[in-house]
């Protein structure tokens, strides 16, 4: 299995030698040349496993056993999905699970990705990521130094996945005082020595330009060994995929049935996994895109164009994690609607990049995304209050705004003979403001995470500039 670019410039590589990267060296996304196809009788044969069992059935097919002996990476995969990560599941679900579901009514589910240490669905990976990366830099000999971006749980994830691993540094952006105080704290208040946090004087895609300019620096690149952990990295789609097959399994009884998935969406890289796994045989009926206000991604779906959206056009939202306006992996669905025509990719692109949009409509391309399964809706602040109390009043259950954007457009876009399943993408805990709002009481938070926005909290604030971050990188490796 060699994996190459979006936009077709670059050399096929294996699995390790891109994992540690994130961009191709053209400016393109890693795809696998080809996507494997699991058939009925995987699927019926993946019914018995266990999460970790699943998750080494479907990576072991993207990973070849000469890259990784494929006895390194299930011990990986058994190291990484463990109930005692995986803790914070709700009462009466099993931690073991991993990600259990959590029925709402007849065929209307919640799947719960969040039970990680920091309470969000990017655990899901970064803690696969943390693993693969120790492994491999230990095998190679290498150091590297990360350098992601996030709109508030990437960096946890990320942080809490690589503190205190060997030959690892992280560098996260994140836009300064657009967090929620868990959010921040979370991040803010690690200490160790390997992990620097940047507070960036603008919105989360100004701190996503930052890393993909440094990214296509290949000088300063390749110098300072930058990696990266942005869901622009094949590993964390790769893990993503894992939880699609997972729910899939977990609510139908036979390989006839089809579900859908309602995915809140901001940077498009977790429902990117869902459309992988349904181009590798899983029987999905929708991909439902869910947004809040930053309503790009529900534009293109609705009409064709994609147009991103500048700095000050980028909202602050109660769904932070959402306020996204230039979806970085949106470049490897649309690399599949063009019937992977990488020059098609490179000039669409060429567009974006500089700023501007483009419009699948007159090449007839726009017509195809309905045959990928993809629709989609959006939601607002008043949407997910609501969202919020009528769940909490109908299922005695608590939701976070990310979610409630995500069940309140598959609510819209339900078919009720069809099992839907919502991405749950964070717990309540981290949006307490929001909660209170909603409910005029506080979400339960778990004993262990108490008084985390008093501890001590270390970071820097820097304007939006290239050359300031290169600059700090150097001076603090």
């Amino acid at each position: 299995m060699k994996y190459i670019s979006t936009r077709g410039q670059s050399p096929a590589l294996s699995f390790s030698a891109i994992l540690l990267g994130g961009l191709a060296p053209d400016g393109g996304l890693y795809l696998p040349e080809q996507y494997p196809q699991f058939s009925d009788a995987d699927l019926t044969a993946m019914r018995s496993m266990n999460y970790r069992e699943l998750a080494f059935a479907i990576l072991s097919r993207l990973v070849d056993n000469s890259d990784i002996p494929h006895s390194d990476l299930k011990a990986i995969i058994d190291k990484t999905y463990r109930a005692e990560v995986y803790q914070y599941a709700r009462p009466g679900q099993s931690a073991e699970d991993i990600t259990p579901t959590l029925k709402l009514e007849e065929n209307l589910y919640l799947l719960s990705l969040s039970n990680g240490p920091t309470l969000a669905f990017k655990d899901m990976a970064m803690q696969l990521l943390g693993n693969l990366f120790e492994y491999v830099l230990a095998k190679t000999g290498q150091t590297t130094n990360i350098l992601g971006a996030t709109s508030g749980d990437t960096g946890s994830a990320a942080e809490y996945a690589m503190r205190g691993k060997k030959g690892v540094r992280v560098f996260m952006l994140s836009p300064y005082q657009k967090m929620s105080r868990f959010q921040t704290a979370q991040m803010f208040s690690l200490q160790d020595e390997n992990i620097f946090n940047i507070a960036v004087k603008g919105v989360f895609d100004d701190a996503q330009d930052m890393v993909k300019a440094v990214s296509n620096d290949h000088a300063f690149k390749a110098q300072y060994k930058i990696g990266a952990v942005n869901s622009i990295n094949w590993g964390r789609i790769a893990a993503q995929i894992v939880y699609y097959f997972k729910g899939y399994l977990a609510v139908t009884s036979n390989n006839s049935q089809k579900v859908s998935f309602s995915v809140p969406s901001g940077n498009f890289g977790n429902i990117c996994a869902g459309h992988i796994a349904r181009m590798m045989g899983l029987p999905v009926d929708q991909l439902i895109v869910a947004t809040n206000e930053n309503d790009v991604l529900d534009e293109f779906f609705k009409t064709g164009v994609y147009a991103p959206r500048g700095a000050a056009n980028t909202y602050h939202t109660s769904s932070p994690s959402m306020d996204i306006s230039k979806a970085s992996n949106f470049e490897r669905f649309v690399y599949d609607l063009v019937g992977q025509d990488s020059a098609k990719v490179r000039e669409l692109w060429t567009a974006v990049d500089h700023g501007g949009k483009f419009d699948l409509n007159a090449s007839g391309e726009f017509d195809k995304v309905g045959s990928f399964g993809f629709v989609s809706g959006s939601s607002n602040h008043a949407n997910r209050l609501q969202t919020i109390r009528s769940t909490k009043e109908k299922y005695g259950v608590t939701i976070d705004t990310h979610t409630a954007d995500g069940l309140k457009v598959a609510l819209e876009k339900r078919n009720p003979q069809v099992p839907m399943l919502v991405l749950e993408t964070a717990l309540p805990a981290k949006f307490e403001d929001a909660i209170v709002e909603a409910l005029g009481e506080k979400p339960e938070r778990p004993a262990s995470l108490d008084g985390l926005e008093n501890l001590p909290q270390k970071s820097v604030v820097m304007d939006v500039s290239v050359d300031a971050i290169k600059a700090f990188i150097a001076a603090n490796t």
